[in-house]
Parts: structure tokens; C-alpha cells; sequence
């Protein structure tokens, strides 16, 4: 794994003293994401960002601050926009961010409409597996834009993705050299490791260790990223496996120890790189 940092993470005291003070300092896991957004107090939105012609919809959280925010672009899982990633931009709102999460699979779902419009989760998958990573990454681009021209966004911007959007959130990196931070979830760098040269902000991988797949990627995408100046920063989290923030009550424990240490590194390389 390279200098990878191996990371056997404990439970965190406070975040795991009770269900209750891990649902306030960390994203819900899936089956309590709608309850999250239910008794969310901050103010949310869908609003639509017109790409070429089209409209994608994003949903908007705004936090709860009176000095301006950086924005934090969602990219949602290979499930499209669900309650839980709204739920999880709910909690970066939470952190003081402004969340914005589009919805990437607008407009190509059944009748014209998006993630909601498909009949399964099947269906959903194999939507987000079609999408060209052009096609994904102009729409990243706008909704971006979109963004930082909210009057409370400050100037700095972010990325954060999920599995195919953790893959996703690497290569935007690598093809927007505005954003100041990206956050990798138990996704990949781009195949052709040549282009990371293009990547100007420090990116974060959080990774489970149980997790083969995406793992085996891992140190090779150090030594390049190292050979390049670049700043990459791998956790690996023993036992944890793919998908663990939100699944936190799969594999025996060690999904949600994964997801307590993981979030608290997110949430200050954010904080470090967009003041």
C-alpha cells in the first residue's frame, strides 16, 4: 500500500457515546436519511442549473452562518440523487458549507425526468454506469459556476464523491483546476495516471480496507501523485468495506468506526482548504 496510511480507527468517545450524538456530528446512514431530512432545521432547496439548453436539478442546503460560505459540490453514488446524499449535503450544511448536490442522470430518466423518474435501483445503476464522463464533468462545471454565484458562497469551492462519484470527484480534479479541495470516497483515480499532472487541488481518499476492488488502485496512485508534487492524502480504514458511510451498520462494526474516523478528516481538510 505504499506509504498509504493504514489506519485501525477506535471509536471516537464523543461521536460514539450515544445513536443520538452520532446522528448530529455524521451523516445518517441510508435507513435513517429521510428521518435526517425530516427534522433538518436548515433551509434546502431544488433549483435547476441550465446546461446547454438543459436543466439539472440540484439540491441546495444552505448552513446556518452569518459571514459568507465555501461551496461543496456533491457528487452523488452509482444510485443517483437519493435521500441520502441529500441528507449527507444536509449534514455538510450542518458544517457550515454550502451543499450543493446535483441530480447528474436529469432530463435522461423516463418522461424526460431524473434519478426519481426510474422504476429501480437496478435501472438507476446502469443509468449512471452510462454516462459519458464528458458529458458528467460539463454539468459538474455549471452547477459549479452555479454556485459560487450564490450571494452567500464566498469564492472557494470543493468536491466530494461516492463511489462512482468518489471516481468521479478524481476525475474533476483533474479537469477543473478551480476547485480548491476534492474528497474521495472509496473511489479511483483515472485510469491514465498521466493526467493527474492537470490536478491543482490537494484531494483526500478515504478508503475500506475491505475493499479490493478500489484498493489495488491505491499505490499507484501515490507514487504518482508524489512524483508529480502533488498533495494526495489516503486513509485506509481496517475491516470497513465499500460504500461504508452509508451503510454504517454493515460489516460487523467496522463500518461505522470507518465512517467516525473518516468524517472528521473530511470535514477539517474542507475547512483547511476553502477558508
Amino acid at each position: 500500500m505504499g506509504t498509504a496510511k493504514q489506519l485501525v480507527i477506535g471509536v471516537i468517545g464523543l461521536l460514539a457515546s450515544s445513536a443520538t450524538t452520532r446522528a448530529a456530528g455524521l451523516p445518517p446512514s441510508e435507513d435513517t436519511a429521510k428521518a435526517r431530512l425530516n427534522a433538518s432545521p436548515r433551509h434546502a432547496e431544488l433549483a435547476a442549473v441550465d446546461v446547454r439548453g438543459a436543466p439539472v436539478r440540484v439540491w441546495v442546503v444552505y448552513p446556518e452562518r452569518k459571514d459568507a460560505a465555501p461551496a461543496v459540490v456533491v457528487i452523488h453514488e452509482i444510485f443517483g440523487l437519493t435521500d441520502w446524499i441529500r441528507a449527507l449535503a444536509d449534514q455538510l450544511a450542518a458544517e457550515g458549507f454550502i451543499a450543493v448536490a446535483p441530480d447528474l442522470l436529469s432530463g435522461k430518466g423516463p418522461a424526460g425526468g431524473g434519478t426519481e423518474a426510474y422504476p429501480s435501483r437496478d435501472d438507476v445503476t446502469k443509468a449512471v454506469s452510462g454516462l459519458a464522463r464528458e458529458e458528467a464533468i460539463g454539468r459538474l462545471n455549471a452547477v459549479r459556476t452555479w454556485a459560487l454565484a450564490r450571494p452567500a458562497a464566498n469564492g472557494k469551492s470543493a468536491s466530494i464523491g461516492f463511489c462512482w462519484g468518489g471516481s468521479m470527484s478524481f476525475a474533476w480534479a483533474v479537469a477543473q483546476p478551480g476547485l480548491d479541495a476534492a474528497v474521495v470516497y472509496y473511489g479511483t483515480a483515472p485510469d491514465d495516471l498521466s493526467t493527474l499532472a492537470a490536478v491543482k487541488a490537494p484531494v483526500l481518499g478515504l478508503y475500506g480496507g475491505s475493499d479490493a476492488r478500489v484498493d489495488a488502485t491505491i499505490a499507484a496512485t501515490e507514487a504518482k501523485m508524489k512524483d508529480l508534487g502533488k498533495v494526495y492524502e489516503p486513509h485506509v480504514f481496517e475491516g470497513a468495506g465499500h460504500g461504508f458511510l452509508r451503510a454504517q451498520d454493515a460489516q460487523s462494526g467496522a463500518n461505522l468506526r470507518a465512517a467516525e474516523g473518516a468524517w472528521p478528516v473530511t470535514i477539517a481538510f474542507l475547512r483547511q482548504h476553502t477558508k
